[in-house]
Order: structure tokens, then sequence, then C-alpha cells
């Protein structure tokens, strides 16, 4: 059974970085075919898709977020995970982290991290 684990604080000043590391277990982050995904949901905006980490460890990012956006792996560990530069209040929302099957024409999310809150606050 695959599970995902975000960890990171909860907490980050504005104009901090915005760390999360996401811990997979029962499937290596290399499996031809998977990739790793960072999304976030906020009550303002919704979900949205912050970039990804493929199997071969090539990243990907959202346009509107890549020049705040660092993704990183480290297969050893079998993590991957997200810095988010300068923060800002906007950026409060719910982390996840997800497990997307990209092949050909199917691309489905099939796993995904519980989620974890994190608050730009003074």
């Amino acid at each position: 059974q695959v599970q995902l684990q975000e960890s990171g604080p909860d907490v980050v000043k504005p104009s901090q970085t915005l760390s999360l590391t996401c811990t997979v277990s029962g499937a290596a982050i290399t499996t031809t075919y998977y990739h790793w995904h960072w999304i976030r949901h906020s009550p303002g905006k919704g979900l949205e898709w912050i970039g990804g980490i493929t199997y071969t460890g090539a990243p990907a990012y959202n346009p509107s977020l890549r020049s705040r956006t660092s993704i990183s792996r480290e297969t050893s560990e079998n993590q991957f995970s997200l810095q988010l530069r300068s923060v800002t209040p906007e950026d409060t929302a719910v982390y996840f982290c997800a497990r997307k099957f990209i092949m050909g024409a199917i691309r489905e999310y099939d796993t995904w991290g519980q989620g974890t809150q994190v608050t730009v606050s003074s």
C-alpha cells in the first residue's frame, strides 16, 4: 500500500521560505510512469497545482508560481520536497503531496497525502 506523508512547519512568516517534505512509503519515487506532485487548497482559490517531479527527477512548475518554487527529491530517503520563497498571506493553504500516473493518454492521481495546513503570518 502506497502512503504519502507531508511534513514541515505549520506557520511561516511573510517573506520567508515555506519548506515541505513528502515521505513516500510502499513505492519508490523512481518507479516508471509515476510522478510526484504538490497541490494546495485555500478557500479563496480552491485547488491549485504547484508543480511536480518526474520519476527521472525532472521538475515542472505552475507558471504563476515558477519564479518562487523549487521541487527536488532525495531518492535515498524516498522523499521529495517543496520550497516556496517569499511567501505572503495569500500562500496560506492546505498543502498536499500526491502521486500521479502518466502513461500515454492516462493521467490520474491515485494517491494523496492527508495534507498539512500552512499559515503565513507574522
